[in-house]
This record gives C-alpha cells, sequence and structure tokens, in this order.
C-alpha cells in the first residue's frame, strides 16, 4: 500500500474560482501552525497568495472555514508564492454557497448561479 496522499487532479480545475479575501491558520503535520491566505475557493479546493516554502505538493493541512468547519487539504501544487489546494472531500452544494455568502459579502463579487 502506498503511503501519502492520493492527488487526483481532473478536470476539477475547470470549476469556478471564486475570490475571496480570507486569512486562515492551517494546522501542518511537519511545520505547526501556518498563517495563510485564501485568494480564491472552490467546492474542490482553494489557492492561497502567500504560501510558505516550507509547502510541498502532497504536504497536508487543516483548516477551519465558516459554514464547514475543520476540513483537510492536500497541496496540488506550487508555484512562486502561491499554492493551490485539494479539498479530501467535496463540499455540499448548499454549504458551498452558504460559505461564500458569509466569506463574500459584497454580491458584485459573487458569480451567476
Amino acid at each position: 500500500m502506498s503511503a501519502g496522499a492520493q492527488l487526483s487532479v481532473t478536470d476539477q480545475r475547470r470549476l469556478a474560482r471564486h475570490p475571496v479575501d480570507h486569512p486562515v491558520i492551517a494546522e501542518h503535520f511537519r511545520v505547526g501552525d501556518l498563517r495563510l491566505h485564501i485568494a480564491n475557493l472552490s467546492a474542490h479546493g482553494f489557492m492561497v497568495d502567500d504560501a510558505s516554502e516550507s509547502l510541498s505538493r502532497g504536504d497536508r493541512v487543516i483548516i477551519r472555514l465558516p459554514v464547514i468547519g475543520r476540513i483537510e487539504a492536500y497541496v496540488i501544487w506550487c508555484r512562486d508564492n502561491r499554492a493551490g489546494f485539494q479539498f479530501e472531500r467535496i463540499i455540499r452544494l448548499d454549504d458551498f454557497l452558504a460559505m461564500i455568502d458569509t466569506l463574500q459579502p459584497n454580491p458584485r463579487l459573487r458569480r451567476s448561479r
């Protein structure tokens, strides 16, 4: 049995990404707590624009999001100071929409549904 994250990056990147401005504290197994800034979010993952050099592909973090609560995510890619994460599970649509409403109080920023 193989160890580590089972990363699957199929056509999930085509999902709508919602711009957000949300700081989080991520729990990292090796590094400890990391302060990250989520710049965009989809039902399958998120991107941070202030990634630490200590993050690498396959790393697992746990974050807390409004409505969703604690959720695990795996680093899919790192480039410059950005990193993309895939959630360990898909977020239900109604929970995702409620979370976006919380994170994007300005309705002009929200994508049409």
